[in-house]
Order: structure tokens, then C-alpha cells, then sequence
């Protein structure tokens, strides 16, 4: 029986070939952008589950509340880790820095990044170390561990345990490999090429006894490896007042625990509270799946019940001589999973065709591992979901034609069906008009941000990470520069001008009230900031050699003086560090940290032992590549051990919205096949009705009908359906639209326009598939048409 009912299938789709290639194709399509949105989806539900502690492992963050609301920042005070290791219900404490470094093993020079680490880190994220073990590696503060990457391309094939590298950041020191780590996978919150002891960062850097008692210099990343069976609540609660209990300058902040689990997905955070993140887009992304699947199982039922007229005979004869209705079920539906299967097989060779422009798009490297049985349990169930979902109704409405009346002609089949085509074809039309939306809010959205005023001039603006040689050789390195002509002006800062790395509390000011408290941002500089940078100031003057005072100076942003309330700013007093400082200039203010909110108050103060990045402004010109040859040979004359590299203010303003970017592109990509696969949809649906009303176009034209009005006629059906959907849709898409805008403080209002232009584009794509159809029909000779009767 199973072999006559796959000979039946195999008879019905080779007969109606045009429409089962429509059928295969539209769910091929369907389920491959389904695969592909939940390959995604699974990478990113998946980051961080490298780490078998993933359920125990949290990040101490600080909730800061200022007049305007709660900061939320990642960085913590030194001190705190001593703090948090006399609670019983915390397992485990580290403490990360990052750092760059250059490694040095004979004539092999290479600057990589790493990370200082507390002993503790390598048994609490359990990275699979190919040499040395987890508890020792770090214990010694003379020792290095290196990546296998690392190790390969300083010692090549040689064994590297207890061999020597050269490190060099503030000085030079001999180091001891005592571990190779396997490389750092790309979906983990960690990025590192070597990982040094803290107690190592602790001995050789200036600053750390400062840091080691100070609870208001939050410059350190902490985590912490609960108990299993601790309560993460009551661990909150037990740590919210360390640092305002220990330090009066931050009495306004509060610590919590932020759970591994969460650091991916929810990492949004308003006024303190989490408020989201990528877990949005992931749910977003997640529903785009299944409504593609849905829209593609639409386009199988609707032209299965459409054509239900050239079965209906097969299901009078088969009925009549003892068929059961279970057994033409099953027939159908097992038509159905053929169907299925046969586009599933399409679809895993689309998605292999696609995966390498996908994973450009998304800067990632995605796979299938077709050796994992959950994939092909995957596979199964998905060929059985989409055959039942789209074999269902067609099964069950074909099953319950009445023998007697199909072969006595008395039932017009194929109309049974007409409402809920035109339901399902409207609920298509809708998620379409809706995807399409979207797509133009998210993208209008990210051009809006790119384009905001940040306040400075990003063209031609160079960025290099500092090192101990060039901050021992900057006055000549910057006065080199300029008088050769290969830099307009350089500028040195404690961060690059598209970053915030510090933050402190303003301690008080003229107008201060009681309980009031402003945090702001900081930038550590010395002379010409605000001219490399091109930075307009709006009162009073930049720092200048010409006043010696300008140790103990400070600058504000415009954004600073309105949160302070300052009305004559500039000769004012304020006071932050322990120190008073006057002010000396007002300057524009600039974005430095989200490109999605609102600038933030900042002071700027002149600390030329505080540096972290050199800016050099490039004269303008065509041959910037002359240009680049000219501050390369500059930079290596005083900085000879480091390779020379940089990277430009621009490029680096643009990575603030890869995300945001990458998933404009995505809501793009499958906009367009929502509306490929709805129209693959259409055209089948289109042709069908073409060709179910030949007799009354003949005898139309006969009648005197032009073609134009027979077109006419034809397309009107589908354009209510496309008004219909419009009117369902548009004001859905509205209410998510503002939805997903009120999520940045910067944004625009929905365009007025979006929704006509949606609307428009639907019905054009209607008209033309439908009208193509219609025209087929409309200038076929009547006489055929009638004869074809």
C-alpha cells in the first residue's frame, strides 16, 4: 500500500509540474531562511556555554545613582575582591585588566593583547588547557600563559612550557610559559592572546598601590564563582553597600551580580535594572523564523485546495470502491512529507550555498555539524512539522468530498476552499507589510545615529596605542610630525576620542545642593586636544603652555555645565579627586560613548602620565597612503621594537553600530524573501485562477471586453486582499515600531511615509504577478479558450 501511495505522489507531481516546482521551491526557501535565522538564533543562546560553570559565574557590577538617573558600569574598585572573599557563599573571586604587550622570543616580535588575571581565573572559566594545569599556571607572578595561536608563532613547533618570552609594556621582563590554553572560541565574552598573574601586573605597574586601598577607583573587572547551592539574592544583598560602606566619595553606589547567563543577551540596562538587549532580537528573530515557515506552508495549502477540481475525481473513484477516508488522509498527507522532504533536501543545499555570504553578513563563522544527531533529529522533525503543518488542511478538505455528487458533477470543487485562501493569503500579505516596516524604521534608525553630530572631526583622524616608548619619546615624536609636514597635530588622552574608560564623582561646585550628585566622564590630556581633535570651544580657552597653572585646570562640556548649573563657568571652582579645580573653558560636547544616548557630562583635565592613545590629524589629501608612509617611518624611529598599526576615528565611530547594523541587514534579507516566497505564492495562486476562469474571459471578449478591463478584473480580487492586510498590518507595525524606538534616548519618530510606501510596494508586486497572469489568459485566442470547455 505505502509502495501505491508514493507512485501516486510521485505521478501527481511529475503531472502537475509547474505547481510542484512552486511548492518545492517556496518551502526550500522558507526552510532555508528558517535554518539559517535559527543557526543565529542557536549562536547566540548558545555564548558563553564554552564555560561548563556557565550557571555559577557572575560579573560584580556598580549601579551608580546620579540626578538623571542610574549609570550602570562593569568596572570595580580593587579592594573589593579582599572584600568578597570573606563571604562563604563565593566560591571563587578574580580580578581582570586588560593589557597589550609586546612578546618578544628571538628575532620574533609580536604586540598582542592579553589579559592580567587573579590566580583564581583559569579554574573558575575552565578554558581547555592543552599544556599545565589551571590551579598553577598563574601562581607564579614571573610566569606567561599563551593561546596555542601564541604559542605557535613564537616558538613554532618547539614545546614552549618553561621556555622564556620577552614581555615589555612599562619595562622589560623575562617570563616563563607555564601553560598553553586551546584558542579562545569567538562566542565567548573573553578575547585574549596571552594571560599574565595579576600579582605580576601588581609589581610592575606605578599606579596599582593607589589602586590597592582605593575605593573609589573603579578600574578593575571582578567576577566571582557562586557556591552551588548559594542563594545569588542573598549575595546581592549581603554586597550592594560595599563600596559606599568603605568609601565616602561613592555613597551612591550600589554593587549586584550579574549573571553569566546574562552578559550576552541581556545587557541593556536602565536606571540600574536590566532592560533587554540582543535577547530582543534573538525572540525577534526567532518569530521571522516561523512565520517564513508559515508563509511558505500558506503557498502549499492554498494551491493544494485550489486545485483540489483535478483529485476530486481520484478521491469519487477511490471512495466508491471502499477507500476510507483515514487512508486518503494518509494518502495526502504522505504526499505532503514527500513534498517536505524533497524541499528540506533543497533547502540544506541552499543553506550551504548561502552560508558563506552569511556569515560575512554577520561577521561570524556559522556551521551545521551534519555528524551531531541532534541535527538530523532536527532535520526529521522539521520535514514532519512542515509536512503536517502544510498538508493538514489540504488532506482533511480534500478527504471530505462526497463520492456521489463528484462523479455526478453536482460539486464545484476547488471553491469549498476560497475563504480561507484569501484568509491565508492576507495573513501573508500582512507579515510582509509588517517585515517591510520594520525593515525601513531599523535602517532609517541606524542612519539617523551614524549621522548625529558628534562634535568633532573624524576625517583623517589617526589613532595609536600608546607604549612606554613613545611616551618617553613624545615631545620629539610630535614635533617631528608636524614640522615634517606628515601630521597637522597630535594630542595624547587616557582614551581614544570614540571611548569613555573613567569616570569619577564631581565632589562639589558653586550652586551645590544637599544629597545632589553628578557623575561625569574624564579625559586625561595634555596640549592641543580640542585643535587635533577639532573640537569647537564655546567659552574661554584650551590648555596652553603659556599658564603654568593649567596643572590644577579642568575643562567642561557643554553637557557638564547644564547638569552642574553652572551660569558663569569659566574662572569657577569645582571640586573632584580631593582637589579644587578651576575652569578654564567650556568646549562642544562630544560623543564618546553610545552612539544611541545621550552625551554625557565630562571633564577633562591636563595628566600627561595618563595616556593610553595617541591622535594624530592627517593633513587632508589624495594620496593618503603617502601620507600613512610618512608617520609610519616617524613612529618607527621612536617606537622601533613595535610593529607600527592604527586605525582611524571613523572606522572605529562605525563599530558602535555593528550590531545594530548587522541586524538591519538580516531584517533586510529575509523582508525580501518574506515578500519572494508571498509572491512565489501569488504568481501559482494567480495562474490558478487565470486559468479557472478561461470560459468567462472568452466569453467576455466575445461580448466585446478589452484587455484591459479583463485585466482589470482579474487583479481587483487580489488587490482587496493586499488592502485588507494593509489595514491589519500597518497599525501593528506602528505600536512595535515606536516600541522598539523607545528603547534609545537619541531616535527618531516613526516616518509618516513608511506605511503608504509599504502598502504601495505590496500592491505593485501583486499587480504585476497577477496582471502577468491575467494578460497570459486575456490575449489568448476566445475561441480556444471556449473550445478548450
Amino acid at each position: 500500500m505505502l509502495q501505491n501511495y508514493f507512485k501516486i505522489a510521485l505521478r501527481s507531481l511529475r503531472r502537475n509540474g509547474a505547481y510542484s516546482i512552486i511548492n518545492i521551491a517556496g518551502l526550500s526557501v522558507g526552510i532555508a531562511a528558517s535554518i539559517l535565522i535559527l543557526l543565529w538564533v542557536h549562536d547566540e543562546l548558545t555564548f558563553n556555554h564554552y564555560f561548563s560553570r556557565y550557571e555559577t559565574l557572575h560579573q560584580v557590577k556598580l549601579n551608580t545613582h546620579v540626578d538623571n538617573g542610574v549609570m550602570t558600569g562593569g568596572f570595580t574598585p580593587l579592594p573589593l575582591r579582599e572584600a568578597l572573599t570573606q563571604d562563604a557563599r563565593i566560591k571563587h573571586v578574580a580580578v581582570t585588566v586588560g593589557q597589550s604587550a609586546l612578546l618578544t622570543v628571538g628575532d620574533k616580535k609580536l604586540n598582542k593583547r592579553g589579559l592580567d588575571a587573579s590566580e583564581s581565573f583559569l579554574e573558575m572559566f575552565d578554558f581547555r588547557l592543552l599544556q599545565g594545569r589551571a590551579e598553577t599556571a598563574l601562581a607564579d607572578p614571573r610566569s606567561i600563559v599563551l593561546t596555542k595561536a601564541t604559542a605557535i608563532a613564537l616558538f613554532g613547533d618547539e614545546d614552549p612550557i618553561g621556555k622564556m618570552v620577552q614581555v615589555k609594556i612599562e619595562g622589560n621582563d623575562e617570563l616563563k610559559v607555564t601553560a598553553v590554553v586551546a584558542d579562545p572560541p569567538p562566542n565567548i565574552s573573553f578575547s585574549f592572546d596571552f594571560i599574565l598573574p595579576f600579582t605580576y601586573f601588581e609589581a610592575t605597574s606605578s599606579w596599582i598601590k593607589y589602586a590597592r586601598t582605593n575605593w573609589s577607583n573603579n578600574g578593575f573587572e571582578t567576577y566571582v564563582e557562586l557556591q552551588p547551592s548559594a542563594d545569588k539574592g542573598a549575595v546581592d544583598d549581603a554586597i550592594r553597600s560595599l563600596v559606599k560602606t568603605n568609601s565616602s566619595e561613592a555613597r551612591n553606589a550600589e554593587l549586584f551580580l550579574h549573571p553569566m547567563s546574562h552578559w550576552r543577551l541581556y545587557n541593556n540596562f536602565e536606571n540600574g535594572k536590566e532592560q533587554g538587549g540582543l535577547i530582543d532580537y534573538v525572540m525577534l528573530f526567532s518569530g521571522i523564523a516561523v512565520f517564513i515557515l508559515v508563509i511558505a506552508c500558506i503557498n502549499f495549502m492554498n494551491l493544494a485546495t485550489a486545485r483540489s477540481e483535478h483529485r476530486a475525481r481520484e478521491v469519487g473513484i477511490r471512495k466508491s470502491v471502499g477507500s476510507s477516508r483515514k487512508q486518503l488522509i494518509a494518502q495526502f498527507m504522505g504526499e505532503s512529507l514527500l513534498i517536505s522532504a524533497l524541499a528540506f533536501v533543497l533547502s540544506v543545499a541552499l543553506v550551504e550555498m548561502a552560508r558563506p555570504f552569511y556569515n560575512t553578513l554577520l561577521g561570524k563563522h556559522l556551521t551545521i555539524d551534519y555528524t551531531s544527531p541532534l541535527i538530523w533529529i532536527f532535520g526529521v522533525s522539521l520535514v514532519l512539522i512542515t509536512g503536517v503543518m502544510a498538508g493538514s488542511y489540504p488532506a482533511f478538505y480534500l478527504s471530505s468530498f462526497q463520492p456521489a455528487k463528484i462523479l455526478k458533477g453536482k460539486v464545484q470543487v476547488g471553491k469549498g476552499g476560497r475563504l480561507p485562501r484569501k484568509v491565508m493569503v492576507t495573513l501573508q500579505f500582512a507579515f510582509s507589510i509588517l517585515l517591510f516596516i520594520g525593515t525601513v524604521v531599523i535602517y532609517r534608525q541606524i542612519e539617523f545615529l551614524k549621522n548625529r553630530e558628534v562634535g568633532y572631526d573624524r576625517e583623517n583622524l589617526m589613532l595609536v596605542w600608546s607604549t612606554s616608548d613613545l611616551e618617553k619619546n613624545y615631545a620629539a615624536l610630535k614635533q617631528e610630525l608636524v614640522n615634517s609636514g606628515a601630521a597637522l597635530s597630535m594630542a595624547k588622552s587616557n582614551s581614544p576620542i570614540t571611548s569613555i574608560f573613567a569616570s569619577s564623582a564631581v565632589e562639589g561646585w558653586t550652586g551645590m545642593r544637599s544629597g545632589q550628585h553628578v557623575e561625569v566622564t574624564n579625559i586625561a590630556t595634555e596640549y592641543d586636544y580640542t585643535k587635533t581633535m577639532g573640537i569647537k570651544m564655546l567659552e574661554g580657552r584650551d590648555f596652553s603652555e603659556a599658564f603654568a597653572s593649567d596643572t590644577a585646570a579642568v575643562i567642561l562640556n557643554h553637557a557638564a555645565v547644564r547638569a552642574l548649573d553652572l551660569k558663569d563657568p569659566v574662572g569657577d571652582k569645582l571640586k573632584m579627586w580631593g582637589q579644587t579645580w578651576t575652569i578654564v573653558g567650556v568646549m562642544d560636547d562630544v560623543l564618546m560613548g553610545s552612539g544611541s544616548r545621550n552625551i554625557d557630562p565630562l571633564v577633562m583635565n591636563m595628566d600627561p602620565s595618563w595616556s593610553t592613545t595617541l591622535t594624530v590629524r592627517l593633513p587632508k589629501t589624495n594620496d593618503l597612503q603617502g601620507s600613512l608612509r610618512r608617520v609610519e617611518a616617524v613612529f618607527r624611529k621612536y617606537n622601533p621594537d613595535y610593529p607600527f598599526e592604527y586605525r582611524f576615528a571613523d572606522d572605529e565611530f562605525q563599530l558602535k553600530f555593528s550590531n545594530i547594523t548587522m541586524i538591519s541587514r538580516l531584517a533586510g534579507v529575509f523582508a525580501v524573501l518574506a515578500l519572494f516566497i508571498t509572491g512565489l505564492g501569488l504568481f501559482g495562486m494567480a495562474a490558478f485562477t487565470a486559468e479557472q476562469r478561461t470560459k468567462e474571459i472568452g466569453i467576455r471578449k466575445v461580448m466585446g471586453a478589452n484587455v484591459t478591463g479583463l485585466v482589470l478584473l482579474l487583479t481587483k480580487d487580489f488587490s482587496y486582499l493586499v488592502l485588507i492586510a494593509f489595514v491589519i498590518a500597518a497599525p501593528i507595525a506602528g505600536g512595535l515600531a515606536n516600541a522598539f524606538l523607545e528603547r534609545y534616548q537619541v531616535r527618531i519618530g516613526v516616518p509618516w511615509w513608511v506605511f503608504p510606501l509599504a502598502g504601495c510596494v505590496s500592491l505593485v508586486i501583486t499587480m504585476i504577478i497577477v496582471s502577468g497572469q491575467a494578460m497570459r489568459v486575456s490575449l489568448r485566442n476566445p475561441v480556444d479558450s471556449l473550445r478548450s470547455e
